[in-house]
């Protein structure tokens, strides 16, 4: 496995860590969306240096967002958690922007 994917893989299970633990476990969090959008754009940046090909590519974008809808709903299980579409849209805003950065910048 290349250092693109291991960082990939630890992104997303401190992703999923952060997510997944009651809110009463976490320090005061200055602004959620932002970090939403941040941890997302950094999840695309590193998905889309895996991809191999444009088909590949999109594959890991929308595996990006149905996996930030299923922590999503996941959320709805954890006491002091709850669904928020409104982390879904910085979700996606992320993903669309470093998707979008990543295209500007040639490589696919």
């Amino acid at each position: 496995m290349g250092l693109d994917a291991i960082l990939f893989v630890c992104a997303a299970l401190g992703l999923c860590i952060g997510c997944l633990v009651p809110n009463r476990w976490l320090p005061p969090l200055p602004n959620d969306k932002f970090l939403h959008f941040a941890a997302y754009a950094l999840l695309t940046v590193l998905a889309l240096r895996i991809a191999q090909t444009g088909v590949e590519a999109a594959w890991w974008l929308a595996g990006l967002l149905v996996g930030g809808w299923l922590i999503e709903c996941l959320q709805a299980l954890v006491p002091d958690r709850r669904f928020c579409w409104r982390d879904i849209g910085a979700n996606a805003a992320g993903i669309g922007s470093a998707a979008l950065a990543v295209f500007m910048a040639g490589h696919f």
